[in-house]
């Protein structure tokens, strides 16, 4: 599909479309049968490209005409493939057409980009304190281009927003809003004619962003540290909380949402941009809407009140995305977060492989119910920021957790709203972020060093690895995995 020919009457209406834009910046999007059908979102599956569309007619349609080729060849990767097939669609017919579409946003210097974006749920998957309301929605918001939204990205952290409670954050202490926070802004350089990625400081120094007092605060603390080296700089937080507080943005979106789900009868993921026009005034683009899975999340489930703790592998309260869960746990795989940090980088993209290979021995993720649990974040593409799986090396799953790691900055992101984790809730995986440094947490791992690791019987050509990655047989031994979402609590025990 990459070295293929498009027939000289496709080719001419392609120069006819680019003519209709001219040099605006355009998006070129997937949109096949089965990804905008009800029933399955195929989040991010198939590929999508920004053509900042600059320079001669002869060079903006030969980079249209490689993206068009990427995106046709993306519905036969290895996740998609595994997907349709999962999903029962690997024999239903699959067509893929592209939506072209002028990229919302403004000129800004020789850049061009949104004042933000994001992703919006109607129905919030992910209540990380008590008291917040699933069916009121949230967004995982953005400055500049919608890409940190829908992906994972190393060290970076979008605002996530509950909408019946827009200034409460997932993030206990205010003095970790800076680290929580976004520090990268995607944009597209006209000059260059391409996507790139800018620094918080050279958006500041390039005096980019006409709003900032909306989208951000100053950071005091860090000014003050510079100031005492004898320089003064501006460094600015994105909280967006002057935005949520301050204009009619949140109470738009949430009768967006609500619109939206009542017209589909169904819980929905929608895309959108926002622009501040002439007068100051808010103006929302809504660019997608599908169908979004959700499943069980207002199941009641009793736990125990009375509890050996010397039995309790693990118990901690909120940080989990699953709703309520009584489970009967048959496997655990343990990648140990200090031996897995001290691995040069091929040797973590193995570790990835090998946790594909053991998802592989899970016939059936009901029959053989596993908790997977790793330092840092699963599904990133950075190995320095946790295991690299792709999702159909993790499929199987029933349990997947992200341990917090502090001495290598392996900090799970709550990033629900990405692409990674739309296919967790689809395929009805439950998540939880484990910091085992906070005072109500238990994570009790001593039972491992004396119990036998599957890895020599399941992958023996892998053993080199047994000292990273453990897998545990705990069928007979009455592990009981228990959620209750109303409380949000979660245990993991021997009865």
């Amino acid at each position: 599909m990459l070295k293929g020919k498009f027939p000289e009457e496709v080719q001419e209406r392609f120069q006819l479309m680019l003519e209709y834009f001219g040099q605006s910046p355009i998006i070129v999007r997937s949109s096949s049968l089965l990804e905008d059908a009800f029933g399955n979102a195929f989040a991010g599956k198939y590929e999508s490209y920004f053509c900042a569309n600059q320079g001669t007619p002869e060079e903006r349609y030969e980079k249209f005409e490689e993206v068009v080729r990427k995106i046709f060849a993306s519905t036969m990767n290895v996740d998609a493939l595994t997907y349709r097939q999962q999903r029962g669609l690997d024999q239903q017919d699959e067509q893929m057409a592209l939506l072209v579409q002028r990229v919302s946003g403004s000129y800004r210097k020789k850049y061009y980009f949104p004042e933000l974006a994001g992703v919006g749920l109607s129905y919030n998957t992910f209540v990380w304190q008590k008291g917040i309301d699933p069916k009121a929605g949230m967004l995982r918001l953005v400055f500049g281009l919608g890409t940190r939204a829908v992906n994972r990205v190393e060290n970076d952290y979008p605002r996530i927003v509950a909408l019946d409670a827009p200034l409460i954050k997932p993030y206990a202490k205010p003095e970790d809003a800076g680290r929580f926070s976004q520090h990268g802004v995607d944009v597209l350089n006209l000059e260059e004619n391409r996507f790139q990625s800018l620094s918080m400081d050279e958006v500041l120094k390039d005096d980019l962003e006409e709003y900032l007092d909306l989208i951000g605060t100053r950071d005091i603390d860090a000014m003050e540290r510079i100031k005492a080296t004898g320089k003064d700089t501006e460094v600015w937080i994105i909280t967006f909380d002057e935005l949520l507080t301050k204009t009619e943005f949140s109470g738009i979106m949430s009768k967006m949402l609500k619109q939206l789900e009542k017209i589909y009868k169904y819980p929905v993921d929608i895309e959108f941009t926002a622009n501040f026009n002439a007068e100051g005034n808010i103006q929302i683009n809504l660019l997608q809407c599908r169908p979004f899975q959700t499943r069980g999340h207002y199941r009641r489930v009793e736990i125990p009140k009375i509890i050996d703790e010397g039995k309790i592998f693990l118990r901690q309260q909120g940080n989990f995305m699953g709703g309520g869960v009584h489970e009967n746990i048959s496997r655990i795989i343990y990648i140990d977060p200090q031996r897995y940090t001290k691995l040069p980088l091929s040797d973590k993209y193995n570790i990835a492989r090998l946790v594909g290979k053991i998802n592989k021995t899970i016939n059936k993720r009901d029959e053989m119910p596993t908790i997977l649990l790793g330092p840092g974040r699963w599904g990133t593409t950075t190995p320095a920021m946790g295991v690299p799986t792709t999702f159909s090396e993790i499929d199987n799953i029933a349990v997947i957790a992200e341990i917090a790691y502090k001495e290598e900055s392996l900090i799970p992101e709550l990033s629900f709203g990405t692409h990674f984790f739309q296919d967790l809730v689809e395929m009805d995986i439950f998540y939880m972020a484990i910091y085992p440094e906070n005072v109500n947490v238990i994570f009790n791992t001593k039972w491992m060093k004396v119990s036998q690791n599957l890895l020599e019987v399941l992958v023996p050509e892998d053993l080199k690895y047994a000292d990273v990655v453990r897998v545990y047989d705990v069928k007979g031994k009455d592990l009981r995995f228990i959620s209750d979402v109303v409380t949000q609590e979660m245990i993991c025990f021997f009865k």
